[in-house]
């Protein structure tokens, strides 16, 4: 079942701009859905192919102040350069999102790193892969009351239709969006570990289960085990039932591990998560259906590249 496409005409903004820095596979998804909202764009990505400047002097300069960077890059070293860089070129009053998937502790070390330059800072954990163009991105975002309600034209532009509560949130202070999005991955590693043992013991009964493919696909109305993931995963195991162009190799994001981190700093019981993480392990170990399984899951909805087998 593929999810309506977006409606360009919806929640059409006027007088908004936005510099956005990082233009790979959701980058530049967000900034076409952001323009078809009618929110003037100016993009920066290292490669001068689809980068609409430069650098980020030019980027500032194409921005009327008070100026909103939103950083759509990968987490650790390259977010800290590129917000280090920014505060070079921003003015007091500017204001930096992070919608990458930085660890929540980084935030406070950049709001703290830009608050006496006068720059304000929020971090928002997005999800909604190489879907989120069509579909929407779903919004955890974290700061001010005053910085939320500024960029909610952005966050209207972005998140799918229907009620904003639905899509969007207003987690807390700085470091609330990137915690909410970590707990929303770890609670992802769980559910597609699901989905993929029971793939494994669907798949071993061929003797008495005839159509693997389309019991997942049976599941998809009216169960209690519907959900988005499950389509993905009908949609794959359509597109190769066997899996016999995949490796079970499955690669952990760091959101995965902070959740389990937090879950010991906080003695929270996290058995399905925790047992979802160490099975990926595993798949590094041995080539079995299950992380076949997950591992075509997470193409589907993030575009993260699979091993394909010689």
């Amino acid at each position: 079942m593929t999810p309506p496409p977006h409606q360009p005409h919806a929640r059409r903004q006027s007088n908004m701009n936005i510099g956005l820095i990082g233009l790979g596979k959701m980058g530049n998804n967000m900034r076409a859905r952001l323009k078809n909202a009618g929110i003037d764009v100016v993009g920066y990505d290292t490669n001068p192919a689809v980068s609409d400047v430069p650098d980020l002097k030019a980027l500032a300069a194409a921005l009327p102040a008070p100026r909103i960077v939103w950083v759509m890059v990968p987490a650790g070293a390259i977010t800290d350069s590129v917000i280090h860089d920014l505060a070079e070129v921003l003015d007091e009053g500017d204001l930096i999102i992070d919608g990458g998937n930085s660890k929540w502790t980084e935030d406070f070390k950049h709001s703290e790193f830009l608050a006496p330059k006068g720059i304000q800072f929020m971090d928002a954990g997005v999800s909604g892969g190489v879907w989120g163009l069509e579909n929407g991105y779903g919004l955890m975002v974290g700061g001010t009351a005053e910085n939320v309600e500024r960029a909610m034209p952005i966050f209207d532009a972005l998140r799918p239709e229907g009620p904003r509560d639905e899509g969007f949130v207003h987690a807390g202070e700085v470091g609330a969006g990137h915690y909410a999005k970590m707990v929303h991955n770890g609670i992802e590693y769980g559910i597609m570990q699901a989905y993929a043992e029971g793939y494994e013991l669907l798949d071993a009964k061929k003797d008495i289960i005839k159509d693997v493919t389309g019991t997942f696909k049976a599941w998809q109305r009216g169960t209690v085990v519907r959900s988005w993931l499950l389509e993905l995963l009908v949609r794959a195991l359509e597109a190769d039932p066997e899996f016999h162009d995949i490796q079970g190799y499955v690669e952990d994001s760091g959101e995965g591990r902070w959740t389990l981190e937090e879950a010991i700093e906080n003695a929270v019981p996290m058995p399905a998560i925790s047992a979802s993480i160490f099975a990926r392990f595993v798949s590094r170990q041995e080539d079995s259906p299950s992380m076949k399984a997950v591992a075509a899951l997470r193409n589907q909805f993030g575009g993260h590249a699979v091993k394909e087998l010689d």
